[in-house]
């Protein structure tokens, strides 16, 4: 990528769930956006053809042996890159509701060296796409708990379209949220002291396959998102100098 210096490497980290329907043109975009990118899919313990859909198209996948959900999944894409030494990763879902395209947006503060941790909301500047009213709902109660737990201003704590840097992947390769790793990995950067930043950029419907959270399952879904957190908080936190 141009904006990247010569001796500063990218890995995008794709989770994947039951994505053979999507995956093939997420990786595609991908290439097009970011020619020569390194990419990883992580297939989480799918059942339909997304393992054979990734390696058809020539990316690096690893195999979870079932399905442990996407903290688990996102945490080993921050094993390779830091076992790798590579100095930003991003996630990228293979749902195709991320753009490619928009990853420059999402790490240019980490090469400004104004963030550790770079979150693309789809609120920061207008209503955004999202599957439901009620859905819309919890994110905005979950992003407002975030923003007074963290004292820093939350928009969207779902969204999964992130960027990291070292210091950031390297916390993240040993420890990470098993359960609702978008907003419970917020309140635990602002404890270990790494500075996250929300930029805008747009998010599509998905191209394929479905999602856990439902309409319906809005609401369980937040309470349940609010009730680890405070467990959480409970909690020793983890330390950078530790990891």
């Amino acid at each position: 990528m141009s904006m990247l210096a010569a001796n500063q490497r990218l890995l995008v980290i794709v989770p994947a769930f039951n994505e053979e329907a999507s995956l093939a043109n997420v990786i595609v975009e991908l290439r097009a956006a970011l020619p020569g990118v390194r990419v990883v899919v992580i297939n989480d313990g799918s059942h339909d053809a997304t393992q054979q859909v990734a390696e058809g198209a020539g990316t690096q996948v690893v195999n979870l042996p079932y399905n442990l959900g996407i903290g688990a999944a996102m945490q080993t894409g921050f094993i390779v890159a830091d076992e790798e030494g590579f100095d930003f990763a991003v996630q990228v879902d293979g749902d195709g509701q991320h753009d490619p395209r928009e990853i420059g947006r999402l790490l240019q503060p980490l090469l400004d060296g104004t963030a550790d941790v770079v979150v693309g909301s789809r609120y920061l500047v207008g209503p955004g796409y999202v599957s439901s009213t009620m859905r819309r709902t919890g994110i905005r109660i979950l992003a407002a708990c975030i923003t007074v737990l963290t004292g820093q201003r939350c928009t969207d704590a779902t969204s999964g379209f992130r960027a990291a840097n070292r210091r950031a992947i390297k916390l993240c390769a040993a420890y990470y949220p098993p359960d609702y790793p978008e907003p419970e990995s917020l309140v635990v950067f602002r404890q270990v002291g790494l500075r996250a930043q929300e930029v805008p950029v747009s998010m599509r419907a998905r191209t394929g396959g479905k999602s856990s959270i439902t309409a319906a399952r809005s609401g369980y879904y937040m309470l349940k998102v609010l009730l680890a957190i405070g467990v959480m908080m409970l909690r020793r936190a983890p330390r950078l100098r530790e990891v």
